[in-house]
Parts: C-alpha cells; sequence; structure tokens
C-alpha cells in the first residue's frame, strides 16, 4: 500500500506534502491567522510515479482510491495518470465519495481483499461498497474554514446564522451537507455520540460487525468524552484519531466527527 500525499501551501512559503506538516501545527496556523492556508491535489506526475513504483516492485495493477471527487480534483490528477500508463500497467481509479476515516475503512477493506488474491475490480467494490456503506457525522467551531476553501457545499445555507448555532454536518453524495443545528457545542457533541449509536444498532440489527472512529482537530479532551460514551453506550472501542493536515485546513480548530462503518 503507498500513500500520495495531497499537498498544504503555508502563506508564500509554497506547496508541502501533507506529510511534512502536522494537524497540530496546521491548527495553530489557523489560529494565529496571520498566513493563508490552502491545499492542492497531488499532480499526475506524482500518480503515475507511485503507479510505476509499484510496477517496479512486482505489481500487475494498481487499485487507486481517493477521497471524494466533489471536494477534491485528486480523482482526476489519478485518471490522467491512469491515461498516460495506459497500455503500460493496469490501473483501477476509484472514486470513494467519501472523507477521512471513512476513506481509511475502504482503503483497508481493499487491502483485505487484495491480500485475499482478489482481482483489481474485486478490490475496487470492496472499497466502494464499505465506503457506501459508512457514515460520518461532525461539527465545527465556525463554518468559515469551509466557506474559504470552497468545500462547504450545500451547507452553504448555514453560514447566515453560524454565530447561533453548532451545526452537525455530514457528508452525502461526496459532498458536505447539513444535517442539523444545535445550540451549543455540548449539544452538537451529545447529538454525534446519539448518531453513531443508533447507526451501530442498526448495523447490528442486520448480523453486521461494525468499526466506529473518532476524529478531532485541537478538541483532544471533546473527543475523548464522546469515545468513552460510544464504547459505554456500544461496547466498542472507537479509534481515536487527528484529521489530517488537508482536511484540517478545510474544518478548523475545534472539529470533532464520528465516522461508522459496517464491516
Amino acid at each position: 500500500m503507498t500513500v500520495v500525499p495531497l499537498h498544504v501551501s503555508v502563506g508564500g512559503r509554497g506547496s508541502v506534502p501533507a506529510r511534512e506538516i502536522t494537524p497540530s501545527e496546521v491548527a495553530d496556523l489557523l489560529l494565529q491567522g496571520r498566513e493563508r492556508l490552502s491545499t492542492s491535489r497531488p499532480s499526475p506526475g506524482e500518480f503515475a510515479e507511485a503507479y510505476r513504483e509499484a510496477a517496479r516492485a512486482g505489481a500487475s495493477g494498481v487499485v487507486s482510491v481517493h477521497l471524494s471527487s466533489r471536494v477534491s480534483g485528486t480523482v482526476e490528477a489519478a485518471e490522467l495518470a491512469r491515461d498516460q500508463l495506459a497500455g503500460e500497467l493496469a490501473v483501477e481509479v476509484v472514486d470513494s465519495g467519501v472523507l477521512g476515516m471513512a476513506l481509511g475503512y475502504a482503503v483497508r477493506a481493499a487491502s483485505s481483499v487484495a491480500a485475499g488474491g482478489g482481482s483489481a475490480r474485486e478490490v475496487a467494490d470492496a472499497a466502494l461498497r464499505r465506503a457506501a456503506e459508512s457514515r460520518t457525522w461532525f461539527c465545527v467551531d465556525t463554518l468559515d474554514h469551509l466557506r474559504r476553501g470552497g468545500r462547504i457545499g450545500l451547507a452553504q445555507a448555514l453560514v447566515g446564522s453560524a454565530l447561533a448555532i453548532k451545526p452537525i454536518l455530514t457528508v452525502r453524495d461526496g459532498e458536505v451537507h447539513p444535517l442539523e443545528r444545535v445550540r451549543t457545542r455540548a449539544k452538537a457533541h451529545q447529538r454525534l455520540v446519539d448518531l453513531a449509536v443508533e447507526a451501530v444498532e442498526g448495523a447490528r440489527a442486520e448480523g453486521r460487525e461494525v468499526e466506529v472512529a473518532v476524529q478531532q482537530l485541537g478538541a483532544q479532551e471533546a473527543a475523548e468524552r464522546i469515545s468513552g460514551e460510544l464504547r459505554e453506550r456500544t461496547g466498542l472501542v472507537p479509534e481515536l484519531t487527528e484529521l489530517d493536515p488537508v482536511i484540517s485546513v478545510h474544518v478548523g480548530p475545534g472539529t470533532v466527527g464520528v465516522t461508522v462503518a459496517p464491516v
């Protein structure tokens, strides 16, 4: 498995791969507000090199799984690289339609099928199936970062009242959508727990196992409380993770999210 990182730009300092800046550094820069942060996709050349490296390592084909094309041009760049290598290496590009740990779970499912000897199509289908069945909800301290980055989608309608509410957002059809409005951060966090518990119980009613992740940026204590309540109410041990630097730029400090992914 190979990761081709997106890029983060800080002010006039140019673009660096996301692995060269930490989420905590992103949070600090956003809080200081002195420099503009932006993100960009990997270039087709970066993908082409990663694909060729896989071929040199013995791969007969590549399944390239990416975050939603509705919020990033990453899928397009991967497709351009795939076309460059036509006749040289078979590349299956997958638009997961999701973000964050929902994408992580999709990649895990794909990796498991690949390790079991599945075909490229079977590997891609496993990623798509897991992504489609995952649910993600999150709340942000402010919608400003999503608005500035152009990733706010249909949640734009909430901007005018953002000071008076803490919106619960979700990812649907590859975009950020508003779900509910609550008045306080504490109520928003409680609602995240309730939504996740409902999803876990629904999956178990169908005889499914479930994985749960709690993701945060600059909200470690809140994420730990949410994780603890989820463990108490479901018996599951959520994965507690920090949002990656690229998503962090667009959601901002104080963000907490929960992903529920049936297996």
